[in-house]
């Protein structure tokens, strides 16, 4: 299994409304080979903490590429990246088990 861990800090004055709509669309993706697709807001529990995150499971690294490569995650993509200040992402192996 695949796991894709995305963290973005959001400029400030983002579009809070618009970015739920993109979080809403990302969740309603059901691309096939996802196993587990969850998105969220930082609920604020810490200082410094990043704004948003994608944790989401794929079955293998074709999955994750088809996901990666998809049109309609690319303009989801497309229309958060403008509000964000830096981005991380991270693809790795989870270990069956």
């Amino acid at each position: 299994m695949i796991r894709n861990v995305v963290l973005a800090k959001l400029k400030d004055g983002h579009d809070g409304a618009e970015v739920a709509r993109i979080a809403q669309g990302l969740r309603d993706l059901g691309l096939p080979g996802t196993l587990n697709y969850t998105v969220g807001t930082d609920a604020g529990l810490r200082e410094g903490n990043w704004d948003f995150v994608i944790v989401a499971d794929f079955a293998d690294i074709e999955a994750y590429r088809g996901y990666d490569a998809d049109a309609e995650h690319n303009a989801l993509r497309a229309r958060l990246a403008p509000m964000v200040d830096q981005i991380a992402r991270a693809q790795f192996e989870v270990p069956a088990g």
